[in-house]
């Protein structure tokens, strides 16, 4: 199958991610395409025009799809597709947010709850987005995230996962607060420097700051301590509440190095691979894809390659958009 490309320079410009709009767009040809690739069966032509249209022109196509057939294009694709084809389709066709509300509503069901999957969302987001999150879910599921969070979690973890979840961030723009910064740097440091560590101030700091002011108050921090702050949390804390923080230091420290270490950890699990490649495509996944490639010396694109085949393999591909040399 040929990957569609995005000719111009003018379709990359001001963008980390890897899936632009496609020029040239027009819906109602996309719909009709699709329906005939559906009567066809012709999966290639559903996974080429679905990969090469970014998600507002996604909706657009959707739209489109249900005026021309009375039909709406998720039940038409459940039906036609299955496995993790199926899932990735269905996820390219929901907005970001609906996206991340299921991806969060998965990590919940079942026997346990999927800690990492539900911090790689929580702690990945910002305040805004999170927001919206909030909002898909409940309409989705008629449920409310926060209460089905507190449900799922206990102790310090789940006063974490709740101030994440309702965070609003303070200093993200302007100027730099230098008293604020001596002033998180000292209480970090005291809450963990007595014979019982304080999450509280943990929990506090980290889900009402920016990431450029965090990321200033860990460095004096680590300067002060004389260790990292991944072996401040390692030492200091423990179980789901360690998990917790480890992942927001690394999302406000690095978030892409972050999923390219999360993507490397767990390549042969397909619902991972497909949360960050869909979730990120628009964002930063030209990033990832840079982490990737410094953490294991291989290319995302190539690595894709390997574990995957088939019409899967070739979504997957469309949305890396590229090798890395």
């Amino acid at each position: 199958m040929d990957i569609e490309k995005i000719p111009g320079n003018e379709m990359w410009w001001g963008t980390l991610g890897t899936v632009r709009p496609f020029p040239d767009f027009s819906p109602d040809v996309d719909a009709r395409d699709l329906q005939t690739a559906l009567v066809k069966k012709d999966v290639a032509t559903l996974v080429r025009i679905l990969t090469n249209r970014n998600n507002a022109q996604r909706q657009k196509v959707a739209e489109a799809f249900q005026q021309v057939s009375q039909k709406d294009l998720s039940s038409v694709l459940k039906k036609a597709l299955s496995g993790p084809l199926e899932d990735l389709m269905l996820a390219l066709i929901m907005t970001p947010a609906q996206f991340d509300a299921h991806r969060l509503r998965q990590t919940m069901e079942g026997m346990g709850t999927d800690e990492e999957g539900l911090l790689e969302v929580l702690c990945s987001r910002t305040g805004q987005q999170l927001k919206d999150i909030m909002v898909a879910y409940k309409l989705a599921f008629g449920r409310y995230l926060e209460n089905d969070l507190e449900s799922e979690t206990s102790k310090d973890f789940s006063k974490l996962v709740m101030a994440l979840v309702m965070k609003e961030e303070r200093n993200t723009k302007g100027l730099i607060d230098i008293h604020l910064i001596d002033e998180d740097v000292k209480t970090l440091a005291a809450a963990i420097s007595g014979k019982k560590t304080d999450s509280a101030p943990w929990i506090q700091i980290l889900t009402t700051r920016g990431p450029d002011h965090l990321n200033r108050v860990f460095l004096r921090l680590e300067m002060l301590k004389g260790e990292t702050m991944e072996k401040m949390v390692q030492n200091h804390f423990s179980g789901d509440f360690k998990l917790g923080l480890r992942t927001l230091v690394g999302c406000i420290q690095n978030t892409p190095l972050y999923l390219a270490q999360r993507l490397h950890g767990s390549m042969k699990k397909s619902t991972i691979v497909r949360g960050i490649m869909v979730g990120r495509s628009e964002e930063d996944l030209l990033c990832v894809r840079r982490e990737f490639r410094k953490l294991t010396n291989t290319s995302l694109y190539s690595t894709i390659q390997k574990e995957f085949k088939g019409d899967l393999q070739q979504a997957l591909l469309a949305l890396c958009r590229s090798e890395d040399m």
